[in-house]
C-alpha cells in the first residue's frame, strides 16, 4: 500500500497547539508521509508552541508583519503557498479552524486541486462579523474542505444542515483534549513556581487567569472589560494574571487601564506549557479565546466569556463556561459568584468535557486512510 502524502498548515498558536497532536500521530505512522509548513501568522507565539512539541516545519513562510492587516497578509500568504503546493504534489493539505491561514491554505489547495481536510469543522455563529473574521474562515473553508473532521456531534450537525454529505463528515472529539493531555504529561506536577510569578502569587488569594485578543472588543467593549477586571483585583482575596496578546491594540489600552494596579501581574505571553500551569493553579478564567473554552473543562475550571456570542454551545450547555459579553456590571456578578458560592462553583465544574477524550488524533488519521 502507497503512503499517503498529508501537508499540515497553521501559522497561529491556537492552531500549532491543535495541530500537533495530529502531525505527531501522522509522524509516528508509517502509512503517512508528513510535511509541516507553517505560515507564522503569529511568529513568537507559535515558536514557543513548535518547541514544546518539537516539531521541525518543512517550510516556514515567516509571513508576518508588524500591524500587517487583513488584505496584505491574505494576498502575501497566498503567493507565498503557491510554490510550496506545486512542489509537494500532496494527496492532503490538512488545515484548522478558522484563521486566515486555515482559509488561504484552503484556498491555495483548491486552486492546486489538491484535496482538504478541516480539522474542528462546523463550528458556527451564523453571524458572519462575529467573530470576525474567524465566522467567515470556517463557512469559507467549509465550501473548500473535501473531508470535515467535526469536534463534536453539534458541529456535525450544523455540517449537515448546510448539505456536506455524511459520508464526508467524521466527529473526532476536539484535538485540544489530546493537546491539554500531552502538555500535562511533560510539566511535573509541583511545576516550579517561575521566577516571573513566584514573588506575585499568594497563596491566600484566589487567581484570576486573563486573556484577550478578539477584533470586535476593540474599543468600548475591551474599556468595559478592562474596568471589570479592575474591579475584580480591588477584592482582597484575588490577584490577576494577564498574559497580554502582542498586538498593539491590546497591548496599549490594557496598559494604560491596568499597569499599575498591584494586584494585577501583566506579561508578555507565556510558553504553551507555562499556560497549562497557570489555568491549573486559577481560580477561574476571563477570556474571548475559543481554544480555552475547550480546554479548562478538563481542568475543572470555570470560564466567563467575555464575547457576545460563542460557537462552542457545548460548552454552554455544560454550565463549565458562561457567556457574560462586555458589560462590566455582568462579568463581575458573574466572577463575584464564582469567588464567593463553592456550593455553586463545585456544581458547573464537575461535568465531564463535552470536548472529547484525548483520541481525536486517533479518529483523524482513521478518517484519512478511509476516504473514499
Amino acid at each position: 500500500m502507497s503512503r499517503i502524502n498529508v501537508l499540515a498548515i497553521f501559522g497561529t498558536r491556537p492552531e500549532a497547539i491543535k495541530m500537533a497532536p495530529v502531525v505527531l500521530a501522522l509522524l509516528a505512522d508509517d502509512r503517512f508521509e508528513v510535511k509541516v509548513c507553517v505560515t507564522a501568522q503569529h511568529r513568537e507565539m507559535l515558536d514557543q508552541v513548535l518547541d514544546f512539541f518539537q516539531i521541525t516545519p518543512d517550510y516556514d513562510l515567516a509571513i508576518m508583519e508588524p500591524g500587517q492587516q487583513l488584505e496584505e497578509l491574505t494576498a502575501r500568504m497566498l503567493l507565498a503557498l503557491k510554490p510550496v503546493l506545486k512542489r509537494e504534489k500532496t494527496d492532503w493539505v490538512l488545515v484548522h479552524g478558522d484563521t486566515t491561514t486555515c482559509f488561504v491554505a484552503a484556498l491555495a489547495a483548491f486552486y492546486q486541486q489538491i484535496k482538504v481536510a478541516h480539522v474542528e469543522a462546523g463550528l458556527r455563529t451564523h453571524d458572519l462579523y462575529s467573530p470576525f473574521p474567524e465566522e467567515a474562515n470556517r463557512q469559507l473553508v467549509s465550501l473548500l474542505a473535501a473531508l470535515h473532521l467535526a469536534p463534536t456531534q453539534q458541529a456535525a450537525e450544523n455540517l449537515y444542515r448546510e448539505g456536506k454529505p455524511q459520508g464526508r463528515v467524521v466527529v473526532t472529539g476536539n484535538t485540544v483534549v489530546d493537546a491539554l493531555f500531552l502538555g500535562l504529561d511533560r510539566i511535573e506536577e509541583d511545576f516550579v513556581e517561575l521566577e516571573s510569578f513566584k514573588d506575585f502569587l499568594d497563596p491566600d488569594k484566589k487567581l484570576i487567569l486573563v486573556t484577550g485578543h478578539r477584533r470586535e472588543n476593540f474599543g468600548k467593549p475591551q474599556q468595559e472589560v478592562l474596568e471589570s477586571l479592575k474591579v475584580l483585583a480591588d477584592r482582597p482575596d484575588t490577584q490577576l494574571i494577564f498574559p497580554v496578546h502582542l498586538n498593539p491594540m491590546v497591548q496599549h489600552p490594557v496598559e494604560e487601564l491596568l499597569g499599575n494596579h498591584k494586584h494585577i501581574l501583566l506579561c508578555d505571553p507565556v510558553p504553551y506549557e507555562v499556560f497549562l500551569w497557570l489555568m491549573k493553579r486559577s481560580h477561574l478564567i476571563i477570556t474571548d479565546s475559543g481554544g480555552i473554552q475547550e480546554e479548562a473543562p478538563s481542568l475543572k475550571k470555570p470560564v466567563l466569556v467575555t464575547r457576545s456570542v460563542t460557537e462552542r454551545k457545548e460548552a454552554l450547555e455544560s454550565g463549565a463556561v458562561q457567556l457574560v459579553g462586555t458589560d462590566q456590571q455582568a462579568i463581575v456578578q458573574s466572577a463575584k459568584r464564582l469567588l464567593e458560592d463553592p456550593i455553586y462553583y463545585a456544581k458547573i465544574t464537575e461535568h465531564p468535557n463535552p470536548y472529547g477524550d484525548g483520541q481525536a488524533a486517533k479518529r483523524i488519521l482513521n478518517a484519512l486512510l478511509d476516504f473514499e
